[in-house]
């Protein structure tokens, strides 16, 4: 057995450690941990379940490197001797939405459409309650003690990075906020960092913050970010830039120019590797960096797996038995569409909606309508998300399916038909802490590409489209 590395997914709802052999990507070991529920978590929690998952993977102490990925777009403030100033606010949190309306008609002298033009020529992107850069707006105006304390800003995964390699602000010759790192995937979702020039907007960060503040330093793909003291070893791991989580989930997949990923967690992503960056200023699609040297147009949706648990719930049944009632309607649901907008929505841009079930007669009201119309809801939005990624021009090879959502085989069956195309779905597994670990054995084999990995199985789902339901979702929706 060669080098092993470890990978890091701290996601929304857990903390995820994956072991793997460098070389050959096979599985050693892993460790997993809870994180609370919430908008904002105190970072420290992030912190522990690291600790925990760590702890029940067997340690580091004969590891070689590791990298961490995390959520994106998390407001971690740091006070001038490296505390967190407040609990970080999550990319969930839609509390910034007035801030992120008003960055935007702000750049554009007044006028929106202008100014969501030029946040689109500026870093990719235009801004939404999600992103970092509003979110220090909303503490600027609501928290401003706060921000009269902050020093420096970064994000989860730059966060734990810095605590694993020692990192505490008090101004050492190793450790302090200076030693900051992130990557480029990362940097990209912030607002304030653009993926085409490769640079921060600096000016746009102190528009939001109304101050200067420190920012990490932005790392190449398989560039190192320090060392690691590891618990039971005398020696030190190396530890690898790390990535935002899409990027990472990109990576451990093994994506190629051309594919698309739609990720059914928490949150709906759909994202593809180009070689070229995207500037949407209709806001539709993020113009994100991967974690390769290449770019990541991603469109984001708030509800996704979600939808399915809370139908599950409103039915009584568990997600097996909803999927069983789920295949057991026609498309189409008898003519019952949901909106599934259970916590707002980021795309479309409607962070105060609430879920709409439309059509509903004493004819279609079964159990078997309704689990139907949950899958095809949420999946109806997500591939919403499939056609703004074609419509930017970018190529389209095939569709990957992955994350939590994508276990469930209603949502296998019924996305060929919806999304129309066939969708390949690799066998379930970490593919954030899988893609971290893959850096991780970059970082240690060096060169222009990450090694080669085969981490499993892919099945392909084919049916005949049913275009009639995303009619049917496109006129309520409207």
């Amino acid at each position: 057995m060669s080098e092993l590395v470890a990978g890091v997914d701290s996601s929304t709802q857990s903390c995820k450690v994956v072991i793997r052999d460098a070389a050959s990507g096979a599985l050693v070991r892993a460790g997993q941990a809870a994180h609370p529920d919430g908008t904002e978590v105190d970072p420290e929690h992030w912190r522990r379940a690291l600790d925990s998952a760590l702890a029940e993977a067997g340690g580091l102490g004969d590891v070689a490197a590791v990298s961490v990925a995390g959520q994106q777009h998390g407001m971690v403030c740091l006070d001038e001797a490296g505390e967190v100033v407040r609990p970080a606010l999550l990319w969930n949190d839609t509390r910034s939405a007035g801030a992120a309306d008003d960055l935007v008609t702000e750049l554009g002298d007044g006028d929106a459409v202008r100014g969501a033009w030029a946040w689109a020529q500026a870093v990719g992107s235009v801004p939404v309650a999600a992103f970092t850069v509003t979110k220090l707006r909303w503490l600027a105006e609501h928290e401003p003690a706060a921000m009269a304390r902050t020093v420096a800003v970064c994000l989860p995964h730059d966060w734990l990075t810095w605590k694993l390699a020692g990192g505490d602000g008090a101004g050492r010759a190793r450790g302090g906020l200076d030693e900051l790192r992130t990557d480029r995937s990362d940097a990209s979702g912030t607002g304030y960092w653009s993926a085409a020039s490769g640079e921060y907007r600096l000016d746009l960060l102190n528009r939001a913050a109304g101050r200067e503040l420190t920012v990490p330093r932005v790392l190449g793909p398989a560039e190192s970010a320090g060392s690691a003291e590891l618990a039971g070893s005398a020696g030190r791991a190396r530890l690898g830039a790390g990535a935002g989580d899409n990027a990472a989930a990109a990576l451990g997949l093994g994506a190629s120019a051309g594919d698309v990923v739609v990720s059914i967690g928490t949150s709906g992503t759909v994202f593809s590797v180009s070689a070229v960056a995207t500037a949407d200023p209709t806001g539709a699609i993020a113009g994100f960096a991967d974690a390769a040297g290449r770019f990541l147009p991603l469109v984001c949706t708030l509800n996704a797996a979600r939808v399915l648990v809370a139908a599950a719930s409103v039915l009584g049944v568990d997600l097996d038995r909803m999927a069983e009632l789920a295949l057991a309607a026609s498309p189409g649901a008898g003519g019952l569409t949901l909106l599934p907008y259970l916590e707002g929505e980021r795309t479309p841009n409607r962070p105060d909606a609430s879920g709409l079930l439309h059509g509903i007669t004493g004819k279609n009201a079964t159990q078997e309508n309704l689990a139907r119309a949950a899958v095809e809801g949420m999946l109806c939005g997500l591939a919403d998300g499939l056609d703004a990624i074609v419509a930017a021009g970018v190529p389209v090879n095939r569709v990957l399916l992955i994350g939590g959502g994508a276990r469930s085989e209603a949502v296998r069956q019924i996305a060929p038909m919806v999304f129309c195309v066939p969708v390949d779905v690799p066998e379930p597994g970490e593919y954030v802490a899988d893609g971290a670990a893959r850096q991780a054995a970059w970082l240690l084999a060096g060169g222009d590409e990450p090694p080669t990995w085969t981490l499993g199985v892919t099945k392909r789902y084919e049916a005949e489209p049913q275009p009639r339901v995303r009619e049917q979702y496109a006129a309520v929706r409207g």
